[in-house]
């Protein structure tokens, strides 16, 4: 397969580029900086320098031609104010989803986040709650196109802890931690499981292997 990854240089998209490249598949990796390139060819996918901020859907759908899915793993990252939540984390994943469309990219893989639907609880950190805000507006947009065969995924509170390829995957799971590692393997597994397609699902560690909670959820 070829797979387009937006947000190419982050934690869990580095993850995913190393295991898909690692098994034979065709991997590039859209970055903002060039600098990031580097990161990228070692972990064994092409990088593709392309501002999602400022980039047409054209810009990006010809990045996008001849690839079997996408994914969106891109974020304003730590650190990035209420604007650029809704930039990025909203607004990168839906022109990144008009670009798949364009390219005729129908498998379309979301890594959002546990919380994103629904109002943030009163209380909760004006900019963390703008980032839930965007990616609950990014997948409800995401949902409603009859040209994707979508899969959302949400994380709990994302660890760096080594993977053990044990977790819990379901529509609720309640909260809790899971490794990037175990995300980036759970993202292998939902690209291969067509059978996902318009499930949005949550994550967080567990006892069931990977590959068994996968086939488990697939439709």
């Amino acid at each position: 397969m070829r797979i387009v990854i937006a947000g190419g240089h982050g934690q869990i998209a580095l993850r995913l580029e190393r295991l898909l490249a690692r098994r034979g598949d065709e991997v590039a990796g859209v970055i903002r900086r060039p600098e990031q390139a580097g990161d990228l060819l070692a972990a064994g996918a092409e990088p593709v320098v392309c501002d999602l901020e400022s980039a047409s859907v054209a810009d990006i759908s010809r990045h996008l031609e001849g690839a079997d899915a996408a994914v969106f793993a891109a974020g304003a990252g730590p650190g990035s104010g209420i604007e650029r939540k809704d930039t990025v984390d909203r607004g990168a994943a839906t022109l990144f989803a008009d670009a798949a469309e364009a390219a005729g990219v129908r498998r379309f893989v979301v890594v959002s986040s546990m919380g994103a639907d629904g109002e943030p609880p009163e209380g909760t950190d004006p900019v963390f709650a703008a980032y839930l805000r965007a990616k609950g507006a990014a997948d409800a947009d995401v949902r409603s196109r009859a040209g994707l065969d979508w899969t959302i995924l949400r994380p709990g509170r994302l660890t760096d802890d080594p993977g053990t390829g044990l977790v819990t995957l379901d529509d609720s799971t309640g909260r809790g931690e899971v490794t990037r590692d175990d995300v980036a393997a759970v993202l292998v597994g939902l690209l291969d499981e067509p059978g996902t397609a318009g499930r949005t699902l949550e994550l967080i560690g567990g006892r069931t292997p990977v590959e068994e909670a996968v086939r488990a959820v697939a439709g």
